[in-house]
């Protein structure tokens, strides 16, 4: 799915590290959130309180998910998985695009 219908989007920017990463949420009809962003190059940990399902439009990183010492490579458009209530660590290599669906 390229685009969304009948949301709400919040005017306010989520930034995080300084500018490095920001987001806008958009809120659906049916209660459910995403948001949409831009990652910058560079090393990020992250904290969840719900499941994310994090959708790399465009770009290349590395993830080491929650009890994982390993580190997978995503080049977009590829997703992943992260678990509730958990951490995951980012290196981001190229401006990347995303799309973060919260799971509750």
């Amino acid at each position: 799915m390229s685009q969304f219908s009948n949301v709400t989007a919040d005017k306010k920017a989520n930034i995080y590290f300084d500018g490095k990463v920001t987001s806008r949420t958009l809120h659906f009809e049916d209660g459910s959130m995403k948001t949409l962003g831009i990652m910058l190059p560079g090393e990020y940990t992250f904290n969840t309180a719900d499941k994310e399902i994090m959708e790399i439009m465009s770009g290349e990183m590395e993830v080491q998910l929650p009890d994982s010492p390993e580190w997978m490579t995503i080049n977009g458009p590829e997703s992943f998985d992260v678990p509730a209530n958990s951490a995951f660590h980012l290196k981001v290599k190229t401006i990347s695009d995303y799309c973060c669906s919260f799971v509750k």
